[in-house]
Parts: C-alpha cells; structure tokens; sequence
C-alpha cells in the first residue's frame, strides 16, 4: 500500500478532508462568478494562515464543496469556523445585494458536513489491516 505522505517534525502523516458547508436555509446566493471567486480567495487567504492546502472547492447555488490537507495539529472547528466567520463579513461588505437573498443577517448554516478521506478505500485499508493481523499470529 502506498501513500503520499506528508512530514512533521514528529510525525508522518495523510490527513484528507471533505467539507461542505450550505447557506442558511439553502438560499441560493452563490451564482455570481464573481462572489465565487471572491468566496475562493478568501478561503485560500484564510487556509495558508492555518497551514492548510486546499486541493479543490466547487460552488452549488447554495453550497461549496472543498478538499483539504492539515497536519495533525490543525484545530478543525477552528479553521472552519474562521472560514465561515470572515468569509460570511467580507461577503456581505464586498456584495450588500446578497443581504436581500438572506435569512436575516445569517449568512451560513450553523452545521456543515466533514468527513476524512484517503488515497485508498476503507475495504482496501480494512484488509491491509487484517492482514497485518494474520502475519503476527503464525510466530
């Protein structure tokens, strides 16, 4: 099995994630090119102050998707909320007409979806780990 490691002083490490965040109440605000491309750059601005490297964020009308790596010592609800704190301001102040698509002044939805993911599938790491199992118990 092989992996694209990444390297820590103490560590070596493949660290993937998937995060989806939606506006609040599934508004449709993100169809402008243009907030897109302001939403991204803000995103990459914020991510290199964390130590992440975005690998791909993709807009819906009321969602974005993004693939990112952190080391070990990323403190995740931090980095997001980070995310949504700044982006949803400088959003505002930068487009005031998206205030008329919002829910109030809410500009993201309180949860978001995370989940890690891998260069291998769980079925391929769950049989590598099995038989690493089996080796050890014929000694």
């Amino acid at each position: 099995m092989r992996y694209n490691l990444d390297r820590g002083s103490h560590s070596v490490y493949s660290l993937h994630y998937h995060f989806v965040q939606c506006i609040k109440y599934r508004r449709k605000v993100l169809c402008d090119p243009k907030l897109i491309d302001f939403l991204k750059t803000k995103i990459h601005n914020i991510s290199e102050t964390y130590e992440v490297e975005v690998l791909s964020i993709e807009c819906d009308k009321d969602h974005f998707h993004m693939i990112f790596t952190g080391k070990p010592t990323l403190d995740i609800p931090k980095y997001i909320n980070t995310i949504k704190t700044i982006t949803s301001r400088e959003i505002r102040k930068e487009f005031p007409e998206v205030k008329l698509l919002l829910w109030e002044d809410t500009f993201w939805s309180r949860s978001y979806f995370l989940a890690t993911t891998g260069q291998v599938t769980l079925d391929i790491l769950k049989k590598y780990v099995e038989s690493q199992n089996a080796s050890h118990s014929e000694s």
